[in-house]
């Protein structure tokens, strides 16, 4: 039996198809406690947050080194890796497109996986991202993992695809085999920020006031109550009928039942919320455009902030995955994502570093060039 099926014995599951995934089985999903990833993806901040590490760490430059005899770092220009950078990683999809894909996935559900794609000579050709909503994992008798992989289109079996095979980038795990979401992990939280989002949906279609009440002079039964509080609701209750004029006859009397200090918190508390899931994933409320607590010293340092803490994390995360998977332990190679144009500062700061680092012979000016993209000065011809 998988570990899949253990699993869902001990949580109470009965395993009813070969595509039952894991994200089924973590706690707060599959269980009737939140929402699934993709619901909370609704949360603008959610989806605010999963965008904003994705999409940075798509458009960082990805570099291939390899170590001479020395130890020393060459970076190789012609590595496959590298093409697959510039040209696609397949078919159809770019390089960016891929990360953030993967790493988005990584974030809500707590696991990432793409297929590496090799050619007969075992020469990397290609990445294939994998929704891990279509993957179900057993754990082997031989101590690794086993990917059983859907058909999207419902054409065939599922197919199985070992751990050498491929990319499985994990958010903090319970058991050191399959990630867990943040989602999952702070679902009450993820569930209050929902719940007052949908407070606010409803007093907001309600015009913005609380219900009334109606005073009939005489003795109504159950069923002409109903009718006449929908009809009066289609008239006089929604957006779309804020301040229509409201003419009552035989004995009618409408009191309006005031706005509790409650009911204003609670719509206050939306904007806790983005600061609960900034907190959730580590963005700086700013990058989130949440600027309620934003001084020009705070919003200078967030975007480095934001390297150190949440970028650099993943970055590293996926620097260690491509090794494991991608290069062989014998190559001597390794890809790294080039963080430095986050951790630049502002101009003034770091063409003030750059001088000081040629003055005290740290870097020479051509070295100063690469760091900020530029091509080497071109060397004068000397004259015979």
């Amino acid at each position: 039996m998988g570990m899949i099926d253990n699993l869902a014995r001990r949580f109470g599951f009965e395993r009813r198809n070969a595509d039952l995934s894991w994200q089924a089985l973590s706690p707060g999903f599959g269980m009737g406690a939140a929402m699934s990833a993709r619901a909370a993806e609704n949360i603008s901040a959610v989806y605010a947050c999963a965008a904003a590490i994705s999409s940075a760490l798509a458009y960082i430059p990805a570099l291939v080194y390899r170590r001479d005899g020395q130890g020393n770092r060459v970076e190789q220009f012609d590595h496959p890796l590298v093409m697959l950078t510039r040209q696609g990683v397949n078919a159809q999809m770019t390089w960016p497109e891929f990360v953030e894909h993967f790493v988005a996935d990584a974030l809500l559900s707590g696991n990432g996986l793409a297929e590496i794609m090799r050619d007969r000579s075992g020469a990397l050709i290609g990445l294939e991202f994998i929704p891990w909503s279509r993957v179900s994992v057993e754990y082997l008798s031989t101590g690794r993992l086993a990917y059983d992989v859907s058909d999207p289109f419902g054409r065939g079996r599922a197919r199985r695809l070992l751990q050498s095979e491929v990319l499985h980038l994990r958010d903090r795990s319970d058991d050191g085999l399959i990630g867990r979401s943040r989602l999952s992990r702070a679902s009450e939280t993820v569930a209050g920020v929902a719940a007052a989002n949908t407070f606010a949906k409803g007093f907001l279609d309600r015009g913005g006031y609380p219900s009334g009440i109606l005073t009939f002079p005489g003795k109504l039964n159950a069923e002409d109550k109903d009718a006449f509080a929908r009809e009066f609701a289609k008239k006089h209750a929604g957006a779309q009928n804020v301040g229509r004029v409201l003419v009552l006859d035989q004995g009618l009397t409408w009191t309006t039942a005031a706005i509790s200090p409650e009911d204003a918190e609670l719509l206050e508390s939306r904007k806790f919320g983005v600061e609960e899931i900034c907190r959730l994933f580590q963005v700086p409320p700013p990058l989130v455009q949440d600027y309620s607590h934003n001084t020009f010293t705070n919003s200078e340092t967030a975007g480095r902030w934001f390297a150190q803490f949440t970028l650099a994390p993943w970055a590293r995360k996926l620097e260690a995955e491509f090794a494991r998977s991608v290069f062989s332990p014998a190559s001597g190679f390794e890809m790294e994502l080039d963080l430095s144009a986050f951790l630049r500062g502002d101009p003034a700061t770091r063409w003030n570093a750059h001088k000081i680092a040629v003055e005290t012979g740290v870097l020479d000016p051509d070295e100063v060039r690469h760091v900020e993209g530029w091509n080497p000065r071109a060397k004068p011809e000397l004259t015979p």
